[in-house]
Formats: structure tokens, C-alpha cells, sequence
């Protein structure tokens, strides 16, 4: 059983190619990360339910709480947090003032800013599916493509720096397995 796609490391896919826009760049794989993860959350969210996931876990020792609109830290479902975290990234990907979608457009001063905190978000969904879910994407041996995925997204953020190493932890474990492997720059 293969558990990842791709042989070799995703270094040459993730780095800024030459004549790309650096914020073009970006951009397009966060709306390409998004939307990967929304069709692997689709697949694995018949089983994450207010029963199933009461709380957004990854681990024993993580637990995820969501703030809501006045600012206040809540513990959700799951599924809950994760609906609205895909909905609040949707909403920031269409949003023209921070994701331009005429070639040439400007990107805001905050545009990095927005860009770190989706994929902060979107890095505890992974987590919390690991931990959760991992073994019905074994069921339906999607593994391989979804740690081929995982790679591609967590070198992507190594290399420009999108996320605190410290919000890793969750997934540290897997992700020393894929550097000591070449997979992830």
C-alpha cells in the first residue's frame, strides 16, 4: 500500500515560480488548497458529527475553540467548526479587496496577514481529520492522495513561511516522517 502519491520532494512545486507574481502566487494555491480540503472534508463528513466529534479535537491534548463574532472563545462541534471555518475562508477568497482577481490587481498591505490565518484554519482541519478521520480515508485508500496533499500543503507553508511551527504540533510526528522521508522541504 502506497501512502503517498508522489516520489521525491514537492520543493520544486511550491517554490515561486520565475515571472509569477508573489502574491499571485500565493494566492492561487491557498484558493487551491481551500478547495482540496472542502472536497476531502466532504468525503469524511458523514462521520464527523456533534456525536461522533463533540468538540474540534486533534489529539487528547488539542482541542480547537472557535471565536465567535463578539470575540468570545466557544467550543464547538466539529463539524460545526469546520463548516464555519471553510465559510469564513470562502468568504476571504471572494473577496475581491483581499484576494484581486484581475491579473495585475493589488494585493493589500494585509494580504500575508490573511493568508497565515487561513492557513492556520485550514491546518487544524487537517489535524482534526487525522486524528479523527484518517482511518475512513484508509477504508476508501484515499491515504495516499491525502498525505500527498498534507506534503504538498505543509511544504508550501514552510516555504513562505505561513504558519508557526508551534501550531504544528498536532501533526508533528507525521510531519518529521515526511521530512526524514524527503517529501516535505
Amino acid at each position: 500500500m502506497r501512502t503517498q502519491l508522489v516520489k521525491g520532494s514537492y520543493k520544486t512545486i511550491v517554490q515561486l515560480p520565475k515571472y509569477v507574481d508573489f502574491g499571485e502566487w500565493i494566492a492561487l494555491n491557498i484558493f487551491e488548497f481551500y478547495h482540496h480540503l472542502n472536497l476531502f472534508f466532504g468525503v469524511v463528513s458523514d462521520y464527523c458529527t456533534p456525536q461522533t466529534c463533540p468538540s474540534m479535537s486533534a489529539g487528547s491534548s488539542t482541542n480547537y475553540l472557535y471565536v465567535d463574532n463578539s470575540g468570545q472563545a466557544v467550543n464547538l462541534p466539529a463539524c460545526q467548526y469546520i463548516e464555519y471555518v471553510l465559510g469564513w475562508i470562502l468568504s476571504k477568497l471572494n473577496d475581491k479587496s483581499v484576494f484581486p482577481v484581475k491579473t495585475g490587481g493589488v494585493f493589500p498591505p494585509n494580504f500575508l496577514k490573511d493568508c497565515k490565518n487561513i492557513s492556520r484554519q485550514m491546518f487544524r482541519i487537517f489535524a482534526h481529520i487525522y486524528h479523527s478521520h484518517f482511518d475512513v480515508l484508509l477504508h476508501l485508500s484515499l491515504e495516499a492522495h491525502w498525505n500527498s496533499f498534507f506534503g504538498h500543503y505543509v511544504s508550501f507553508l514552510k516555504e513562505f513561511n505561513l504558519l508557526d511551527r508551534a501550531e504544528m504540533e498536532p501533526l508533528f510526528s507525521l510531519i518529521d516522517n515526511f521530512e526524514k522521508q524527503g517529501k516535505i522541504i
